[in-house]
């Protein structure tokens, strides 16, 4: 790891750590207690294992892992980041004793259709320009497909950018974790608000972790030539087929409501065991079969 990286990944972990310094110290004076601190902790790790996070991070992490370069530690993060904005936000609005204002009918129709309009409509654009990328033969590669690629996805280019996206992908705060924790602050009143921060400190951890082990694992795929040329076009692909069944689940919810009772989490779990799996093939048959030798 170069010494820039290593500067990152501090201030990361100095970021993260702070988030659980504070709910650690509120739990030690008082104001909240551990048993609920633990729950709301909980809640966070578990959201951070939502198949629309998994599939926005890795996908993200898939583009900017392009032309054999590493993927910025802190796109999971960032993301995460934008997200607990949104859930500190409400809480507070029920804290503070506006919860009229977060009940209102209104209000949720409009945010339970912002956040899965945005995180579907970008999840079908990954899927549609990773499907055109493979139908390309190479699954990368210049001209106008780069170009039009490149154009399509411009408005994440840099980690932070993930921040807006992760506060848009929040405005539905419609899972079952966000409204436990919802309802957890609402019975605590001021000292609620220490419940987010813990809700924050477990995604932030799980969802950065997603984003480092991913970039570094297309690193690794992506770093030589043979195993651009072979690796690439399974990543792609199945990078395409987690963004297109997710985003389509998402968007289905809006209009039939079954699809909308889908767990997503489950389906999140199910999407990094795969991608975890298919890794470790990868680096057993490379590994084992001498590909590199074979085909370079």
């Amino acid at each position: 790891m170069k010494g820039t990286d290593r500067r990152r990944a501090a201030a990361l972990l100095v970021c993260i750590g702070a988030l659980h310094v504070a709910g650690l110290a509120a739990v030690l004076a008082g104001a909240v207690g551990a048993g609920l601190a633990l729950t709301a902790y909980t809640l966070g790790l578990r959201h951070a294992f939502d198949a629309d996070h998994i599939a926005a991070i890795d996908g993200t992490t898939r583009r900017l892992s392009g032309d054999g370069r590493r993927a910025p530690l802190s796109i999971g993060f960032f993301f995460a980041a934008g997200h607990s904005t949104v859930v500190f936000a409400v809480a507070a609005l029920v804290v503070l004793g506006l919860g009229a204002i977060a009940d209102d009918a209104a209000l949720q129709t409009v945010t339970g259709v912002i956040g899965p309009s945005v995180s579907g409509t970008f999840l079908l654009v990954v899927a549609a320009l990773n499907i055109a990328l493979l139908r390309s033969g190479t699954g990368g590669g210049g001209g106008l497909l780069t170009r039009v690629y490149g154009r399509a996805t411009r408005s994440v280019h840099r980690p932070w950018h993930m921040y807006p996206l992760g506060f848009l992908f929040g405005l539905g705060f419609d899972t079952a974790g966000e409204i436990a924790l919802l309802v957890l602050a609402a019975g605590l009143g001021p000292s609620g608000l220490w419940l987010p921060l813990a809700f924050a400190a477990g995604m932030t951890l799980l969802d950065t972790a997603d984003g480092a082990l991913m970039g570094r694992a297309y690193g690794w795929a992506l770093r030589r030539p043979a195993r651009r040329r072979y690796v690439n076009v399974v990543l792609t692909a199945l990078s395409a087929g987690v963004a297109l069944l997710v985003g389509t689940v998402e968007l289905a919810g809006l209009v039939w409501p079954p699809a909308a009772g889908i767990d997503l989490n489950a389906i999140g779990l199910a999407v990094v065991a795969l991608f975890a799996l298919t890794f470790a093939l990868a680096a057993a048959a490379w590994r084992i079969g001498r590909l590199e030798e074979r085909w370079s």
